[in-house]
């Protein structure tokens, strides 16, 4: 029928661009993590900052696979998602790398925070001297609460799977698995205290951080300093604004996705899709040009690519 022909091509239409985000986003957290790798082997260590860059590349990478594949088999596959253990295995992926994503991002502006920002606080200068030693806990922490949403979120794709399918048989059980159960604040509570953990712990630090950069740009303005280091400044200051924005943005379509009613909404779902999915290599990205050993490895290798391209021709 016209109705199905056009709910068949604008899944299809979303899937394709869905596939351009990820595939992109993939690309640039897989370059990340080997550019890191790489100076690991060659130098036998890797610094705070490069551990938090890594286990965030490595995340990303793995977020966006495994919800690539969820999204692309309910949208055109269902039969083959709604099935034992495919379909818990991949919601407990699923969250444990989106969770792991969200919070290793807050790790990262807490450090920056805590290496740029400049405060007397003894309890601040405390943790500023002993940053080396507090980051591995910190990503350990990360990583074992995002291991705990993942062992909930199987559970609760376990429970509703059983339940659908005793209630309405497998055929039905795509129409069902959209509508809110009975335990609805129970099974997303946890979604949303993951979720406003990592938020409220960035934007504190990128509060905190922004007062201190401006603190710092109005003594150095007022004391006649040099316009390299302002520009400096002034560079941090909207790298940490764009970064506060983007995950806010973030923040609040990860908040609708959690709400029922949303989900009816075609429009609404289909922004949120585009902005989660574009988010994590999006971001990635900047991290690249904020960095000047990433960024001159990317050059290197589009200047090697663009000379591969001429050499074939």
């Amino acid at each position: 029928s016209p109705h199905q022909s056009n709910g068949t091509s604008s899944g299809a239409t979303t899937v394709a661009i869905i596939s351009l985000e990820t595939f992109a986003g993939m690309w640039i957290n897989a370059f990340i993590v080997c550019v890191l790798c790489i100076g690991w082997v060659r130098k036998k260590t890797l610094n705070s900052n490069e551990k938090i860059l890594l286990l965030l590349g490595c995340s990303r990478f793995w977020y966006l696979c495994f919800s690539w594949v969820y999204c692309s088999l309910s949208i055109t596959y269902t039969h083959y998602l709604y099935v034992q253990p495919t379909f818990q295995l991949i919601v407990f992926f699923q969250s444990f790398f989106n969770c792991s994503n969200l919070w290793v991002s807050a790790c990262l502006c807490v450090f920056y925070c805590i290496k740029i920002a400049n405060f007397r606080n003894s309890f601040f200068i405390y943790l500023k001297v002993k940053t080396d030693l507090i980051v591995p806990w910190l990503l350990l922490a990360s990583v074992l609460s995002a291991l705990a949403i993942g062992i909930v979120a199987y559970d609760m794709a376990d429970t509703e799977l059983n339940d659908c399918q005793n209630s309405t048989g497998q055929g039905h059980f795509s129409k069902e698995i959209g509508h809110m159960d009975e335990n609805f604040f129970q099974t997303y509570f946890i979604y949303g205290f993951g979720f406003v953990t990592s938020f409220t712990a960035v934007i504190c630090s990128a509060l905190l951080l922004l007062f201190s950069l401006w603190r710092h740009k109005s003594k150095m303005k007022k004391n006649s300093m040099n316009s390299v280091c302002m520009d400096a400044h002034i560079k941090a200051m909207k790298s940490v604004l764009s970064f506060l924005i983007m995950y806010s943005i973030n923040f609040i379509f990860l908040i609708l996705t959690l709400i029922p009613s949303t989900k009816e909404e075609k429009h609404v779902a289909f922004l949120s899709l585009l902005y989660l999915y574009a988010f994590p290599g999006v971001h990635s990205l900047l991290l690249v040009f904020t960095n000047p050993k990433m960024e001159k490895a990317l050059i290197i290798w589009l200047l090697s690519c663009v000379k591969c391209n001429i050499c074939m021709r």
